[in-house]
């Protein structure tokens, strides 16, 4: 019976994540989902670009003013390579009981 296979295979991996038996499976498939949404979004970089933005990430500690105007203007150019609104647009659909219309997905198209 493929049911018990499954049932047994998804066992055998829960017992390897500490904590990973408490999650619903509904909420671990939309968190595997939204990773590969996001492993999409990161692979518009290449590597140079991520090794980058873990760069003046650290530099930054999490404070715009720690980095000087050009790196933030770096950072802010290789985040929208990454682009963000689209990540969430495409987030917000993959967890949607509905489709969504594209303007909200996209967003507004530019002119």
């Amino acid at each position: 019976m493929p049911g018990k296979h499954t049932a047994r295979l998804a066992e055998r991996f829960t017992r390897r994540v500490p904590g990973l038996r408490h999650i619903p499976v509904v909420r671990l498939l939309a968190l595997a989902e939204i990773a590969l949404i996001a492993q999409d979004h990161v692979a518009r970089l290449d590597p140079r670009e991520r090794r980058r933005i873990l760069e003046l990430v650290r530099i930054g500690r999490g404070r715009p003013s720690r980095l000087t105007k050009s790196q933030r203007e770096e950072l802010s150019r290789l985040v929208a390579k990454a682009e963000p609104r689209l990540f969430v647009g495409e987030v917000a659909e993959k967890l949607s009981p509905v489709n969504l219309p594209q303007r909200i997905v996209r967003g507004r198209p530019r002119r």
